[in-house]
């Protein structure tokens, strides 16, 4: 994504660009509220930032607004927290309609015993156990603000806010928490997990398909737009 987005935002301002995104994703992971910074010496209106790089971009990305911003906005450094969601179609027959937008598992998932281990993972930890093996980050200690597993019909959402993830972090925690909402593990297992700091304590990574990267926050003071419908 970040290629081609350069690509378009070079050929309106006519000159190269580099942007700097909030955070990365994996191969097959969706983001609606991405943010991205660039430097340029090029003047365009935002109606001309926006439509000349959308009519630049293929089908599935958009750019949705563009904003100037002060020389202290960084997209990645600036941010406060980030929010991800996760969605698995939970029943018997696959869908075809959403097979790159969720995970497809046919055995029934028990939404109120994901809550409750969901739940132990709030706070400031030591997240290891659901980093990925080639993650770079120079800690693996980050905070959850906030957790929810819900089920509305055949569908189950997992909506996680934190100030920062780690690769293959949430992918990991929904493989685990998939693992209790089986039944083949315990609720109390996902604290084992985490205290372990052992990676192959934990569950399989669930699919990067379900996954969406929905919301970066800053402070206030840089007037950064809530995201937009896509």
């Amino acid at each position: 994504m970040q290629q081609r987005v350069e690509e378009a935002l070079s050929l309106v301002a006519d000159e190269t660009v580099e942007v700097v995104c909030a955070g990365r994703t994996d191969t097959g992971v969706h983001a609606t509220g991405q943010v991205v910074h660039f430097d340029t010496h090029s003047e365009r209106s935002r109606r001309g930032w926006l439509l000349g790089a959308n009519s630049n971009l293929p089908d599935d990305i958009n750019v949705t607004w563009a904003e100037p911003v002060s020389d202290e906005f960084h997209a990645r450094f600036s941010a406060i927290s980030r929010s991800y969601r996760y969605r698995i179609l939970n029943r018997l027959q696959r869908s075809a309609l959403h097979r790159n937008r969720a995970w497809w598992v046919y055995q029934p998932l028990d939404a109120q015993r994901m809550q409750a281990a969901a739940e132990r993972l709030l706070g400031e930890h030591d997240f290891s156990a659901f980093r990925a093996a080639g993650c770079q980050a120079s800690t693996a200690v980050r905070t959850i603000n906030y957790i929810s597993v819900s089920r509305q019909g055949d569908w189950l959402t997992l909506e996680v806010t934190a100030n920062a993830f780690l690769q293959h972090m949430v992918r990991n925690i929904v493989g685990t928490l998939a693992d209790i909402g089986l039944g083949e593990q315990p609720v109390e297992w996902v604290g084992d997990v985490l205290a372990s700091r052992d990676r192959k304590a934990g569950g399989i990574a669930a699919p990067p398909h379900g996954l969406i990267l929905v919301s970066i926050e800053y402070p206030a003071s840089f007037a950064i737009p809530d995201a937009v419908a896509y």
